[in-house]
Formats: C-alpha cells, structure tokens, sequence
C-alpha cells in the first residue's frame, strides 16, 4: 500500500465511523443537528442570516454506506454557511492598494497541507466589501478545474469565485469537515456533481446538496485527535516508501553496472586454457584487416600508439589483452544512408535509427539508403546511447557512428561500448566518440566472449525489474 493509499484508507475509516469507538455519553448527530438547526433560526430571526431555500430530503438510496447509530447523514448547506467568492472590479486601482486583505485564490490552496496560512495577492479593505469577509478557520474548497481540493485559512480574508467558501460553526470541528472533505468518498461525489464542461464547474447550489455523514460533537473532536496521531506515521511511512522507491528505481541502472563491470573485468565467468589467448585472437584480427585493406575495403589504419601500463583502468585475467576500438572494428560509412525527418513515417519497410533514447525512430521505404550489412554497432556521439542492429537499417543522425566488429563477437563489443559509455566523462551535448576511441578495452578469447554474453543472458532473465535490457 502506498502512503497516499493508506491515507486514503484512515479518512475512508473515518468517514465510516470506523476510526473510534462511540461513545453512548457522547449523546447523538440527531440532538446536535437539532442545536444547529435551533441556532441558524435564531440567527435568521436576528438578521444575521438569510432564510435560505430548504435542500432535497435525504434518501435511503442515496446514502453511500452505513454509518453508526449515533451518527446521522445531513447536507453540508444544513449544517454550515457557505459562499461562492468574488472579485472586487479590477478597473478600481483602490479596490488593491493598498494591500491590507488576504485575496484567496484556487493556487492558494495546497492540497496536501491542512492550511492556507497567506495568500499570493491582496486587496484593500474597501476591495474586500465586495463580499462576506471569510474569518480564521473558513475552509477554501476549489469549485472549478481541482475541484474539491481544499484548506483551511488561518488569516481572514476574501475568495475569488472559483472557491466555495465555509465559515466556522461552534457546533463543527472544522478539521473534521477537512479531513471528510479530503476524502476519496466526498472527492468523487463532488467530481460527479460538477458540470461535463472542458472545465469541471461544481456550483454552489450542487456544493450545498453534497451529503455528509454527522458525528456528536466530542467524536469529532475524537476523530480529528486520532487522525493527527497517525498522520506522523504516514509521514515517516512516506519517508521510507519515498527511500525505497528510490532505491527500486536505481536498481535497474545499478544492476547492469555491476554485470557489465564484472563482464569487462573476466569475472563473470571461468578462463578455459582450451579456448586459447586474446593475443591469438589479436593476430588473426590484424590479418583479416590486412586483407580487407589490400581488398580496397578499407583504408589503410594509422598507427595507434602504444597501450601503456599505467594506462591501464583495472587487472584483467592472463588470457585477455587489452586493445583499442580502432583495433577490433572499422567505422562504416554511412553519409549516403542519411534520412531526412520528413521522410520518417510510423509504417513501413526500413527501420530508421539514430542516436537517440528510442531504439527506432521509424520507419522508412527508402530501400538506397538502407545499410544491409548487419550486425552493425551504433554510438550516439553526442548522447552516448548505445545500439546493437541486427537487421537491415537507415540511419537517420550526422552524429549516429557506426561500427562493424572484426572477428569479434558483436553482442560483446555492445557491451564494452555500453561499459564505455557508462562509465566515461560526460560532455553533455560535445562529442564522445574521440574519447572513446582513447580507451583501452579488455578483450578476451572468441569462446569466452560468447560465454560472458550468455552468462548475461541467463542473469537478465532473473532480473525481472530491469527497465530495459542490456542486450537486443
């Protein structure tokens, strides 16, 4: 259960009057409403208050749920005052200076906090005649767009007329109303009165209608009492959920870090004397490049300088060596397979890639200038992203390098580039190939690269919360 769950769950329980006990001394909601009722009419009789029209009787069918005998359903307009808000005229420059009234709006109002202690904007006194002046302890509540979310104000103060507005009562623990006004139960009632325009509206006539469970008045109080016993446990809960979610987030990034660094260093799986040596593999390498050069396939290399000792980022097994990324690949050359945005579709033949989070990009029937030559690595010079393409491609990004593996197993030059990429200095949006080609990469016997690419295989599928694969 999340902490927003679980304190849904406490008002929920509240509501119901599941949270405490009643108790018979307590006396009954009936004999309160009756006191609430009594007072309003002298009120009404003392110009205080205007007569207002009565509200629907409430029904058997309409009631939610059960509440406790000693409890009774009542309409909100039936036991408090409420207003609908207002806007001194704007044309007035004296209604706004100077500032001396709190002027609350729907941004005042936070939803997860249970007060509003100042407001954004203020009006001048006479700005504030415009309509009743809402005392300390009123309960804001949102009547258009966020509608229900509500707090309670701890300066007097005025509303705009996008807030219900209702004022303390001696006879309603006003934290209570709060917290039943917070509840799932209420939210969704008031959400289902509102009107079905492109912004939710729940007026006021529909906001004084809305039914609410009534307790005595000391179970109120009760009830408030407990809920603040248990909101700091929520709080804490929420500390250590937030910590855990946290963590549950990382670990996808933190477990790939840690196959691939002990992939890279051998440690993943056992060296086989029977599988021979890097340096074996090293020489049939630099022949076949030697071949595809006298070929005319490729061009002549550069002589790379020497790999040095100290250079050198961690110890590898004996039967590895240590290389450059010039030395096992060769860049392809893709200038001619550069597609254009506007020819990128949802549908169609090709796959369009570039360098890019998404692993396509879309798709294309530009068959000149697809690259059909897999498998084919991609490094994203200027993201770092890493791609593995088995499949004929278009290549959609200037900054989208792409590698052919020469005698080495592709799905494991991925992962030294993953490793790589990973691992080194981020320049932001700069270059990162050239400090890629200056890294030294382990490498080890053909045989044992297949053995750490299905030892990867095999440990990914146990990590089900992975939020993606190392390998495609």
């Amino acid at each position: 259960m999340t902490p927003q769950e679980l304190k849904k769950s406490i008002l929920q329980l509240a509501i119901q009057g599941k949270l405490v006990e009643q108790l018979p001394e307590e006396g009954t909601a009936a004999e309160l409403y009756q006191q609430i009722q009594t007072k309003k009419q002298q009120l009404i009789k003392a110009g205080k208050l205007k007569k207002k029209k009565t509200l629907p009787e409430i029904t058997e069918e309409e009631t939610p749920f059960d509440i406790p005998e000693s409890w009774t359903w009542v309409r909100l307009g039936d036991i408090v005052r409420v207003i609908t808000g207002k806007t001194p005229s704007t044309q007035q420059r004296d209604n706004f200076e100077p500032k001396e009234i709190c002027f609350y709006k729907p941004a005042d109002i936070n939803k997860n906090l249970c007060y509003t202690h100042a407001s954004k904007e203020y009006v001048s006194i006479k700005g504030a005649s415009c309509t009743p002046l809402l005392p300390c302890n009123s309960i804001l509540v949102s009547c258009i767009g966020s509608i229900g979310k509500c707090s309670i104000i701890s300066k007097e103060g005025i509303c705009n007329q996008q807030i219900n507005a209702i004022f303390p009562h001696a006879h309603i623990n006003m934290k209570m109303l709060l917290y039943f006004l917070k509840s799932e139960e209420v939210k969704q009632r008031e959400i289902e009165s509102s009107s079905a325009t492109p912004i939710s509206i729940l007026n006021k006539s529909k906001f004084v209608s809305l039914l609410l469970p009534l307790p005595p008045l000391a179970e109120q109080e009760r009830i408030v009492a407990k809920i603040e016993e248990l909101l700091p446990y929520i709080d804490r809960y929420e500390q250590a959920w937030s910590r855990l979610d946290a963590l549950n987030k990382r670990f996808p990034e933190e477990i790939q870090k840690s196959i691939l660094q002990l992939a890279v260093q051998g440690k993943l799986v056992e060296q086989r004397p029977e599988e021979g040596t890097a340096a074996e593999l090293y020489r049939q390498i630099r022949a076949k490049k030697q071949q595809l050069i006298k070929a005319g396939k490729l061009k002549k290399e550069k002589t790379l300088p020497e790999i040095m000792e100290e250079g050198k980022p961690f110890d590898i097994p004996e039967s590895w060596m240590w290389v450059r990324l010039d030395e096992i690949s060769y860049e392809v050359d893709s200038k001619y397979g550069q597609g254009q945005s506007k020819e990128i579709k949802k549908t169609g033949k090709y796959p369009v890639v570039g360098q890019g989070a998404k692993f396509i990009d879309g798709y294309t029937n530009l068959f000149d200038q697809v690259l059909d030559d897999p498998p084919i690595l991609l490094f994203g010079d200027h993201t770092k992203n890493v791609k593995l393409l088995n499949f004929p491609f278009v290549v959609r990004a200037d900054g989208a390098k792409l590698l052919k593996p020469l005698l080495v197993d592709a799905k494991y030059c991925y992962i030294l580039l993953l490793f790589c990429a990973k691992t080194m200095r981020n320049r932001g949006y700069a270059r990162h190939f050239s400090l890629l080609v200056q890294l030294y990469l382990p490498l080890p016997p053909l045989p044992e690269q297949k053995r750490i690419v299905a030892k990867i295989e095999e440990l990914l599928k146990s990590c089900e919360k992975l939020k993606r694969p190392i390998l495609r």
